[in-house]
């Protein structure tokens, strides 16, 4: 059975990808750095094939305790899905820098990590698939959000790197840029005053915001069928990055 590492599993997108590929027949090893031993549970009760540990992508040190228990106990992962991340909506110029490095630490030098440990047991058998769960921040700017912005651009440059570096190695990387998602996280954002509902269906062609199965099908789609897809950034954004039209504009042509 193949296998498919998941960060940040413990709820929403993450989640809803670990459960989509547990039942396309991954076995799925959840992890984050809240308890993920519910989401196990649920999972193998709907009769799937799961486990889990939970800890800080950040940390060098379990990132490589992660590693090898997926080595020891699965002999290695066939996906790696780097979902775990952080937002935060502030002025530039109001930055701290401690907000800046726990940005870049949680959103970019976790995915490095991952990607190097998982990287090498791809490498090992000439095989495997990495998606870097990006933002359609990771392929343009969005005010307030400089230090997330930065992360998720960094991400899409790994990425790109990545796909060089091992696509003649026999390891895809590719990244999913999503636009904005109903979970946790846009709660906690839409919570803070910087935006409203209507912000977001204005904006997007399709007029909705995107759900996590949306952006879980691409993801699913990347990792599995994805076979000469190497080194994309994939917009699941609703058709967000290529409107260049003015509101009143987008929202005048809707039925």
């Amino acid at each position: 059975m193949n296998t498919a590492v998941i960060t940040g599993a413990a709820q929403g997108l993450g989640l809803v990808t670990a459960r989509l590929m547990a039942g396309a027949g991954y076995h799925v090893v959840l992890t984050d750095i809240q308890p993920v031993d519910a989401a196990v549970a649920a999972i193998k009760g709907e009769g799937f094939s799961a486990s889990g540990l939970s800890g800080d992508v950040s940390s060098e040190a379990f990132v490589e305790e992660l590693a090898a228990m997926v080595a020891r106990e699965n002999g290695g992962a066939n996906v790696l899905v780097n979902n775990a991340g952080i937002s935060m909506i502030g002025p530039a110029e109001e930055t701290t820098l401690d907000q800046w490095q726990r940005m870049m630490a949680i959103n970019l030098q976790g995915p490095f990590l991952l990607c190097r440990a998982f990287g090498k047991q791809m490498l090992s058998k000439c095989t495997g698939s990495i998606v870097n769960v990006a933002s359609v921040a990771g392929i343009g700017g969005v005010i307030h959000r400089a230090a997330y912005n930065t992360s998720k651009h960094g991400l899409v440059g790994l990425t790109r790197t990545l796909a060089a570096e091992w696509g003649g190695r026999g390891v895809r990387v590719n990244a999913v840029c999503p636009g904005w998602i109903k979970t946790e996280m846009d709660a906690k954002d839409m919570g803070s005053g910087a935006y409203t509902d209507d912000d977001i269906v204005n904006r997007v062609p399709m007029a909705r915001f995107a759900k996590p199965e949306d952006v879980a099908a691409a993801i699913l789609f990347l990792a599995r069928d994805g076979g000469f897809v190497n080194g994309v950034a994939l917009p699941v954004d609703g058709g967000w990055s290529g409107d260049n039209s003015w509101d009143s504009l987008r929202i005048k042509t809707r039925s």
